[in-house]
């Protein structure tokens, strides 16, 4: 599947703006995206070990820059991990490089595909949307950052994750697909 950058961002920019922070998923997540701190890397790596060169740029960037200018990342690759299982056992890597670089403490990871499915939960449970995004990403977040908007108000993650669960089971898959239905939709992380 041939797919291009600007596709890609576009969709993920949509899935940000009416999922992200349209359902309020993360709380943290609009102040950020305003002010145009959310970094979206699109990598055409054509294997693993590119992909992970991709990963090493960017978090040496969020190391070197100072939040103000870039405060996360979102590192989507829309091709390299179709089957989610992979994708999820690849994060086992993902950790391994964020310690290989001395990052641990620093930034988080959290991971979206578009076929996330929680541990016991159905293919077609509505809960899985929470993480399910348009193209498998990695999400680069700073801990500071992270804590910051914890400490103002946004709940503790337990809260978010819990009130999360009960939006999506409020909306429905109906109300999911409602979100990006128009006519030049592209790609949307599907439940």
């Amino acid at each position: 599947m041939d797919i291009s950058d600007d596709t890609v961002l576009v969709d993920t920019r949509r899935w940000i703006e009416k999922a992200v922070i349209g359902l309020n998923l993360c709380p943290f997540a609009r102040s950020v995206y305003v002010k145009n701190q959310v970094r979206i890397v699109v990598s055409s790596a054509r294997h693993l070990d590119a992909f992970l060169d991709d990963l090493d740029r960017e978090l040496d960037l969020l190391q070197s820059t100072p939040a103000e200018e870039v405060d996360t990342t979102l590192l989507v690759h829309p091709t390299l991990f179709p089957d989610f299982e992979v994708f999820n056992d690849f994060q086992n890597v993902v950790d391994d490089v964020v310690a290989e670089h001395g990052l641990e403490g620093v930034i988080q990871v959290a991971h979206f595909h578009p076929q996330f499915q929680f541990e016991g939960a159905t293919p077609e449970d509505v809960t899985n949307c929470t993480n399910r995004a348009p193209y498998p990403t990695l999400h680069l977040l700073r801990e500071d950052s992270v804590e910051r908007a914890v400490a103002s108000d946004a709940g503790d993650a337990e809260q978010i994750v819990e009130r999360n669960l009960q939006t999506l089971r409020s909306l429905g898959a109906v109300g999911w697909q409602a979100l990006f239905q128009k006519p030049d939709a592209g790609q949307s992380p599907v439940c």
